[in-house]
């Protein structure tokens, strides 16, 4: 095999890995619509949290994937992180609250 047909075979093999590679599905996939549900309930948690005095927003993160809310950080107390986990179910849309608060 000559070298000028080996260098446009080997260029066409790189373009279909290439091009097979980036068909690949992420593990976090979510349509459009379903981002910006999870993105308006992360919101309202987030609100309905800094409205509690409880609460410190600062020590609490909150992430929203498919309806499922997850709460992570350093609390304070388990008494803390109950209440935020209470908080966040009554936010219209979460169908789970997924609570990793620690305390610290």
């Amino acid at each position: 095999m000559s070298s000028l047909t080996l260098v446009p075979r080997l260029l066409i093999s790189l373009v279909l890995v290439i091009s097979v590679t980036g068909c690949a599905g992420g593990k976090k996939m979510e349509s459009t619509g379903e981002y910006f549900d999870d993105m308006a309930i992360t919101t309202k948690v987030k609100a309905y949290i800094l409205d509690n005095s409880k609460l410190n927003l600062m020590q609490i993160n909150v992430e929203t994937f498919k309806g499922v809310v997850q709460l992570s950080g350093f609390v304070d107390s388990n008494e803390i992180a109950a209440k935020a986990a209470e908080v966040a179910k009554t936010v219209k849309g979460v169908k789970k609250v997924n609570n990793s608060l620690v305390v610290k």
